[in-house]
């Protein structure tokens, strides 16, 4: 499946949300990365969200698509993280 996680985290916790989803997706810019992942990967990346952030205070949307051929992807102005190998 194809991922795309969006984050607004406090302060205190971004740089270990950040560090963790960098095992799994690529960062795109401030706060969203994306990527293909495994039922199996994708159940690590949720649970180990579950534990890092506050779900009193932060805030996480995940988007799932069943192929990376189903998003139509377009940047506009720079492109902070280039990632010709997704598509």
């Amino acid at each position: 499946m194809y991922v795309i996680i969006v984050y607004d985290i406090n302060v205190d916790r971004v740089n270990k949300v950040k560090s963790f989803l960098r095992q799994y997706l690529y960062w795109i810019q401030n706060s969203v990365f994306e990527g293909e992942v495994t039922e199996s990967e994708f159940k690590l990346i949720y649970d180990g969200l579950k534990r890092i952030i506050d779900e009193d205070v932060d805030s996480i949307i995940i988007y799932k698509l069943r192929m990376a051929e189903l998003l139509n992807r377009e940047v506009l102005g720079i492109e902070k993280s280039p990632i010709e190998e997704i598509f």
